[in-house]
């Protein structure tokens, strides 16, 4: 029974997972690059300057969303919890954290 449940557990957090990413479409590490170079979007290091105060960015995508370009940044804060935050790529202003 312990097995099944960690299957199942496994399967609905996968499939939780594709659907939240679904939405979303991460750029590659060239098209990042090609983004950065035509001045597209403000550099990471800005998003991650506006987002700093909150905790340590541990990790940084470029994404797509809703046919605009967005920072999403994984943060641990201080109390050691883990946020997310969503950085509009064009400007730097805060979207979204949660």
């Amino acid at each position: 029974m312990t097995f099944f449940l960690a299957v199942l557990t496994g399967i609905l957090l996968f499939g939780a997972t594709v659907g939240a990413l679904a939405s979303d479409r991460c750029l590659t590490r060239n098209e990042q690059k090609a983004r950065t170079a035509s001045h597209a979007v403000v550099p990471l290091s800005k998003a991650m300057r506006t987002i700093r105060p909150r905790g340590e960015v541990v990790r940084a995508r470029l994404c797509e969303r809703s046919g605009r370009l967005v920072y999403l940044l994984t943060v641990l804060a201080r109390d050691g919890k883990v946020a997310q935050a969503s950085i509009d790529a064009g400007n730097g202003t805060v979207i979204a954290t949660h």
